[in-house]
């Protein structure tokens, strides 16, 4: 019995130690199948580091507006008898646009005209009565007094009707009228607003810091949020005092006749400086630096000699590059990378660094790094 049991025993170690010894042996052979496995190179494009020229900018925010522009109101109270003008006209200097009832005022001038007319008969007879020597100084003196009077009384009312005939005071175009026929409007109304837009401006702000690198007749680019219209104007005024409330200095930028009718007055715009262009700067698109915790880096790629045991190929090498400022879709890399450099500009979310690469630029984003840069 103890002799079956010692036999059994002993099969079961040969059975448990073959099946332990096989597992061993497939498990050494994958690990070393995998171990000698090469992974298939990565396509990727790159593009080759070079200098250029690099533009520095200052990007803010700016208001159009007409050079000659104005809401146009009413002098006088009154009734609104007429109005000569529609939404959208373009008038002339001095054309009238609105009618203020002014009745009265014309009956009051008839009125003072004849008065004029008899102080002016009054005078003529004195001076020629005292000329005759038959007439006291006095009653000369008193006759040019009453004339001089009635004068300044029809100038009075020849002003106050002005102000019931509203005109342009510049050529433009003038807007939707703010009142209607026959309504009762009082001093300072608002009736339509005329804007010149053949010649425009654009207001803006910067810092302290940043109005010090600002000269007068600077280029600044003028783009509209939602046409997408650039226009191109210079720096025309700088205001000399920094306002206490908001630590900003207003700029004011013209615009050229050529393109001024591209702007609407009131509009907002995004102004940019461009200051003096530096050259020999790297810049690469934004697409290209990868950012992360430990800071941001590109994908370079290096030929790798061969060697006995391995032919020659290419590696990506991850490189961690420190970065300047930014331009659009660009961005200034002050270390870490020299000129001759190929980095990768498409394929580099699937790389790792030291993974062996091969290059084909139809995966190419159309990222050339050596294109000239404008910066902020």
């Amino acid at each position: 019995m103890i002799k079956r049991l010692l036999i059994a025993f002993v099969a079961l170690v040969i059975v448990a130690g073959g099946i332990i010894g096989y597992n061993l042996f497939v498990g050494q052979m994958i690990a070393s199948i995998f171990a000698n496995m090469k992974s298939p190179p990565v396509p990727v494009s790159v593009s080759t580091v070079k200098t250029g020229s690099w533009e520095p900018g200052i990007e803010a925010i700016g208001t159009a507006s007409a050079v000659r522009g104005t809401d146009l109101a009413v002098e006088a109270a009154g009734i609104v008898r007429e109005i000569r003008f529609a939404a959208n006209d373009v008038v002339k200097k001095g054309q009238i646009l609105v009618q203020i009832d002014d009745r009265q005022e014309r009956a009051d001038l008839d009125s003072a005209k004849a008065a004029l007319d008899l102080a002016e008969t009054a005078l003529r007879r004195a001076r020629e009565l005292r000329d005759k020597g038959v007439s006291a100084v006095s009653t000369l003196d008193a006759a040019e007094a009453t004339a001089i009077e009635a004068r300044a009384t029809v100038a009075k009312i020849e002003a106050a009707l002005s102000t019931k005939q509203l005109t342009a005071p510049f050529d433009g175009t003038i807007g939707i009228p703010q009142i209607e026929t026959g309504a009762f409007v009082a001093a300072g109304t608002t009736y339509a607003t005329l804007q010149d837009r053949s010649r425009m401006r654009v207001d803006f702000a910067l810092t302290e810091q940043q109005a010090a690198q600002v000269q007068p007749g600077m280029a600044v680019s003028l783009t509209s949020e939602s046409e997408g219209v650039t226009v191109r104007g210079t720096i025309s005024g700088i205001e000399p005092k920094i306002d206490p409330n908001s630590r900003l200095v207003t700029m004011r930028a013209e615009v050229s006749e050529a393109e001024a009718k591209a702007l609407t007055p009131g509009q907002f715009l995004h102004v940019r400086v461009a200051l003096p262009v530096e050259e020999d700067i790297i810049a690469l698109p934004q697409t290209i630096v990868t950012s992360s915790l430990y800071g941001d880096s590109v994908f370079v790629v290096r030929d790798v000699p061969a060697t006995k045991d391995d032919e020659a190929k290419l590696q990506a090498k991850q490189v961690f590059v420190k970065v300047g400022r930014h331009a659009g879709d660009r961005v200034e890399i002050l270390s870490g990378l020299e000129v001759g450099d190929r980095v990768v500009n498409a394929g580099q979310n699937r790389l790792t660094s030291g993974a062996t690469v091969i290059i084909d630029q139809s995966q190419s984003l159309d990222a050339v790094a050596d294109a000239p840069a404008a910066a902020n």
